[in-house]
């Protein structure tokens, strides 16, 4: 299988990039969301595959005695936080199996100012052997996290909760299960848990616990939805059916503090449906951590891990998969069983399996997916350093894209009349500001014919116009300033002689 489907992406930023609008500010209705255009003729979805960026690993373990000289895990987080960019990660220290085994994983920290370059500040707040200079966060004792995701929120009048993070901790009951803990702070760097619980041996006491007591990895995604908050879990116990191995369950808080004891069923792979029996979760076609989680407004889109079982685990392999939500609790593939992103060849840094952190951007002209590594082929023998965090990009928000279909026009030389390639969109609210689409390909021979039509598709008087010009965010200007209806849609026409040479990816509605 080909790693890319289109040629490699050139990385220099063009100076007027600076100057494009935040889209997640904006109404999205990306190429392959089938419920933000639900109406095509003659048009067919070409999914794109990232391009891994020529530094990874941009963030990698550090020297011996660190905290992360054994392992950069990232089950992390990445947001943008006034101009800069802020990592959150998990560090595994090199202190050897002999140590206690959770205190090994902590919260670490990284920034950079173009999300390529990071650096790994000294914060001097906590010890780590007799020193504080070091990157790691406070999190209020020595808890030991598997996986965390963070999120900035706004909207909480509390400036001393405005940072929110869901992480995995471990109990004891019989053996070592995980759990929930979620923590909140007033600037990211100095964390306390929601609950007054201390850590025993960085883990949670079977008391304490604010999800029910069985095995659940949570925080793969974190995200706000509704008034709701939600985070992606997974285990592999039943749901309403038996499902083979990890399937992706939702948990939901009103108040980040007190967490749902039901669960939702997010999304379960295809091969998945085909139950393998008792004892053999490993083995399969499943899911792997959930769903890292980038909010869009209106959409979500997901990245999730393609874990490729076996009855061993030296034969275990991970990729990643691509998933997205209209409503915040149900998942699914706009390409069905589709690879977003393939674990790396053997000898290199990612090799035998990659994993989701919850790290999305657009920078300048391109999109970044961070991402991790791991290698479930060492699992069970000796330690064998992991991780690092590395980076896949693709044209800005050109994901996946919409073409021309030509098979509408027949065989041969079987003559037809020429095939209509057109969408109609779903309804939304009138624009602000105004239409925008993400395209290539345009030229005078190949031109997007685009109207506006009420919520019932009739076309409203003056709203017609025609696109020649490619771009990230080329508006569309049409001649009536008359007041649009309250819900409105578009139809897109693919036209000219060329119109084969348009790729439709994305339309804005500001």
């Amino acid at each position: 299988m080909m790693r890319f489907l289109l040629p490699i992406i050139v990385w220099a930023t063009s100076a007027w990039s600076a100057e494009l609008f935040d889209e997640t500010k904006a109404v999205t209705l990306f190429a392959f969301d089938n419920v933000a255009i639900p109406h095509t003729q003659n048009l067919k979805l070409e999914m794109r595959q990232p391009v891994r960026h020529p530094a990874n690993p941009v963030v990698k373990r550090g020297e011996p005695g660190t905290p992360d000289a054994h392992g950069v895990q990232f089950y992390g987080s990445i947001i943008k936080d006034n101009g800069k960019y802020r990592m959150w990660y998990v560090a595994f220290d090199d202190a050897g199996k002999g140590a206690v085994a959770s205190e090994r994983w902590r919260a670490a920290y990284a920034e950079s100012t173009d999300g390529v370059t990071w650096m790994k500040p000294e914060l001097g707040l906590v010890e780590f052997r007799g020193s504080k200079k070091n990157n790691l966060v406070d999190v209020g004792g020595a808890w030991g996290f598997v996986n965390l995701k963070v999120i900035k929120d706004e909207s909480d009048p509390d400036a001393s909760r405005r940072y929110k993070m869901v992480t995995h901790v471990y109990f004891r009951h019989q053996t070592r299960l995980g759990t929930l803990l979620p923590f909140v702070s007033a600037d990211g760097l100095t964390w306390r848990p929601v609950k007054d619980v201390k850590p025993v041996k960085g883990e949670l006491r079977k008391q304490d616990l604010l999800v029910p007591g069985f095995h659940l990895e949570p925080a793969c995604g974190l995200y706000q939805w509704d008034g709701q908050y939600f985070l992606t879990a997974q285990n592999a116990m039943p749901h309403t059916h038996h499902y083979q191995g990890r399937v992706v369950r939702l948990h939901r808080s009103a108040d980040f503090v007190n967490w749902s004891a039901t669960s939702t069923l997010g999304f379960v792979r295809t091969p998945q449906h085909e139950y393998l029996g008792a004892g053999r979760s490993r083995e399969g076609e499943q899911n792997h951590e959930g769903i890292a989680v980038w909010s869009r407004g209106n959409v979500l889109l997901g990245v999730y891990g393609r874990w490729h079982g076996a009855a061993e685990c030296k034969v275990v392999t991970v990729d990643l998969g691509f998933v997205l939500s209209n409503d915040g609790h149900n998942f699914r593939e706009p390409k069905h069983e589709w690879t977003l992103l393939e674990r790396g060849k053997d000898g290199e840094w990612d090799q035998g399996g990659i994993i989701q952190g919850q790290g999305f951007e657009n920078i300048g002209e391109k999109t970044f997916l961070y991402y991790g590594a791991w290698d479930p082929r060492a699992t069970g023998g000796p330690e064998v350093p992991r991780g690092g965090v590395g980076i896949a990009a693709w044209p800005r928000d050109r994901m996946g894209d919409l073409v021309f279909d030509a098979s509408g026009e027949g065989p041969g030389d079987y003559q037809m009349p020429k095939v209509m390639a057109e969408l109609v969109t779903a309804a939304v609210s009138r624009p602000k500001v105004g239409f925008f689409v993400n395209v290539d390909g345009l030229s005078e021979e190949a031109v997007l014919r685009l109207e506006v039509l009420d919520q019932i598709e009739r076309p409203l008087p003056g709203y017609s116009a025609v696109v020649r010009q490619s771009g990230f965010q080329t508006p569309v200007e049409f001649k009536s300033d008359a007041k649009l209806p309250e819900r409105v849609r578009l139809r897109i026409v693919f036209d000219g002689p060329k119109r084969s040479d348009i790729r439709l990816s994305t339309i804005y509605v500001r």
